[in-house]
């Protein structure tokens, strides 16, 4: 299974190799001073063309749910009513397309390509509404669309060669730009974007080498061996921490591909920092540094798939706040994020554990910083070694929630979590029984009566 799994990634990760760089080079150096009409046409039919070389007349689902929403834009205008119709829609095709054809393997279909398609469109809805608003947020300002775009613009846009397969996330504001050529360190010509796309795209390669070397001594598959069941609780545990390692690279890798090749053709150009050094991040889904030092759960999640948890921060969680409960809008969005991936159960037991694990971290982190000696061993000498120790615990606990994400159906994770003994859900729920009497010990009466005072 592993093996059919990595030549699925690097299928697909050399269809971008031999598609969509070349794709990128052709329309900076033929068609970036074109008309906005050859652009959008050029852009709709190499991204048609790659969806087409992957997944044949299955093509006609993104082609439907596209002209649907581009009615839904036209006849609903900047509505509750179109939003609500845009969401309602694509969610329930996307949902039904994981009904119809998924399995219990890892499916690589045209469902895939279209989870992406899918947020893409209910965010067009959303920024299409917010563009006949007159009080917006910073955020949504930079989003909102103030005109109605045409069908071209719609398609360009959405089979944008550069995140059409798997992202990032970007507005039609952003492709607007691009397309007007204003996504350039010289407005007007040819971003000088050449070598930080390389860059990217050699950073991708390394990741994909690591993935295609090592998957295979790290198969999902090995779980549900009796091999692995006989092997001492240690090795168990330790094989889900350096399993979960090497098993997020394809994604790592993917990505970072993908953020290439919108850095060639100029979408991922993001102005210039305080100090007037060039950002070319705007289409960034990995913080590869952070990901690879961080020792904290959240650090993690904040440098992984980037676009996409910005997009569902932007468009679900902060939209909730009329709920008027910061742990119920996370609490949706958490579960939306789990149904928009598939219809698995390991998908909501993935993100529910998420929602355990990052809610623990902060209460933990909040005990750090009001207790003296604890704030003095983190600042210490012994450091390097509390280091060491959170890593550990970092990457076991990031695995533990991935078993159910990949192993999909709940006769596979639960053989899993049994054999280790559902080590996380005891380790995590005792710190919530035990982290209120730790506080007590630890942080200064002052300091507590601080913290209820703010």
């Amino acid at each position: 299974m592993v093996v059919c799994v990595c030549r699925a990634i690097l299928h697909y990760s050399l269809g971008f190799f031999v598609a969509c760089y070349p794709f990128a080079l052709v329309y900076r150096r033929f068609l970036f001073h074109q008309s906005a009409f050859v652009i959008h046409l050029f852009h709709t039919l190499s991204g048609l063309s790659l969806a087409v070389f992957n997944f044949g007349s299955q093509v006609y689902h993104s082609a439907l749910c596209i002209v649907v929403q581009f009615l839904f834009l036209r006849l609903m205008g900047r509505t509750v009513t179109g939003v609500l119709s845009s969401f309602i829609f694509q969610m329930t095709y996307l949902l039904t397309g994981y009904y119809y054809t998924a399995t219990d393997e890892y499916d690589i279909k045209w469902t895939m390509p279209h989870c992406v398609l899918t947020l893409k469109l209910i965010g067009l809805a959303f920024d299409y509404y917010d563009g006949g608003k007159e009080t917006l947020s910073a955020e949504q300002k930079q989003a909102a669309i103030t005109s109605t775009p045409s069908l071209l613009e719609v398609c360009g846009f959405s089979y944008f060669y550069g995140g059409f397969l798997v992202g990032p996330q970007f507005t039609l504001r952003n492709y607007l730009k691009l397309v007007s050529r204003e996504m350039s360190d010289c407005p007007g010509q040819v971003p000088n974007s050449g070598i930080p796309a390389l860059k990217r795209f050699c950073l991708g390669l390394f990741f994909l080498s690591i993935f295609a070397t090592c998957g295979p001594y790290y198969p999902d598959s090995y779980y549900l061996t009796d091999e692995y069941e006989a092997q001492p609780f240690w090795y168990r545990c330790v094989f889900i921490l350096l399993w979960a390692k090497v098993n997020l690279y394809k994604y790592v890798s993917c990505w970072l591909i993908t953020e290439g090749v919108c850095i060639l053709s100029g979408l991922g150009y993001n102005g210039r920092s305080e100090t007037g050094e060039l950002q070319w991040d705007a289409c960034a889904n990995m913080r590869v540094w952070m990901f690879e030092t961080t020792p904290l759960f959240t650090g993690t999640i904040n440098s992984f798939n980037i676009n996409t948890n910005a997009w569902v921060a932007r468009h679900i969680f902060k939209r909730l706040k009329f709920l008027g409960n910061k742990m119920a809008s996370q609490t949706a969005t958490l579960f939306f994020l789990a149904i928009w991936h598939g219809l698995h159960s390991g998908y909501i037991l993935c993100f529910s554990m998420e929602f355990i694990i990052v809610n623990v971290e902060k209460q933990a982190q909040t005990i750090v910083k009001d207790s003296p000696l604890l704030t003095s061993i983190a600042n210490g000498p012994l450091y390097p070694l509390v280091y060491l120790v959170q890593q550990f615990i970092h990457w076991l606990f990031m695995g533990y929630p991935l078993v159910p994400f990949c192993l999909f159906t709940y006769d596979k994770w639960l053989k899993v979590y049994l054999s280790v003994y559902f080590c996380g859900h005891v380790f995590f729920f005792a710190l919530i029984l035990l982290l209120p009497y730790l506080r007590k010990a630890l942080v200064p009466r002052k300091a507590k009566l601080d913290k209820k005072e703010d």
